[in-house]
């Protein structure tokens, strides 16, 4: 069993309620927008840590970080992109790969708006975390946690936290 914290658009902003549910989990992960090379080291120094980087990230985040990090959480295939569009309308930079090679699990940032819905023609299970920092349009900072046991995903909880 593995628990996941799943972040996005930290935009360099990190603090202690984030931190508080990072040590809670597992895993974390990020889906790009981290924004300092800070808040990525003060992560991973507290659990396992995956991320890819996001059009805000620089040439040290693009060096460190993949634009597209593909693997295993138990069975379950995990595809994590920043910009990644929603179903059915995918982003065109992906669009071919996700029809013809679907993961169960794909997620997404960019948007800074929280989104979980299942692409049944795929059977993908689509997530965007929202956005935690304080950098963008949204009103409430998101992150999501959730439970991969084997091939299965549960216990998925939003949590919220405060006003940008």
């Amino acid at each position: 069993m593995t628990k996941v914290l799943l972040l996005s658009d930290t935009h360099g902003y990190m603090n202690d309620t984030i931190l508080k549910y990072a040590r809670q989990a597992d895993e974390i992960w990020h889906a790009g927008d981290i924004g300092s090379v800070e808040v990525s080291n003060t992560l991973k120094k507290l659990k396992p840590f995956r991320a890819v980087y996001g059009n805000i990230d620089d040439n040290k985040m693009q060096m460190e970080y993949p634009e597209n990090n593909r693997f295993f959480c138990e069975k379950v295939d995990v595809w994590i992109t920043h910009i990644g569009g929603y179903p059915p309308k995918y982003n065109s930079r992906i669009r071919e790969e996700i029809k013809t090679n679907p993961p169960r699990l794909f997620i997404c940032g960019h948007s800074h708006i929280l989104k979980v819905m299942h692409d049944k023609k795929l059977n993908v299970l689509h997530m965007n975390p929202g956005a935690c920092g304080k950098h963008g349009f949204h009103q409430v900072r998101t992150m999501l946690r959730f439970v991969i046991h084997k091939d299965t995903i549960s216990d998925l909880e939003v949590i919220e936290l405060g006003k940008r």
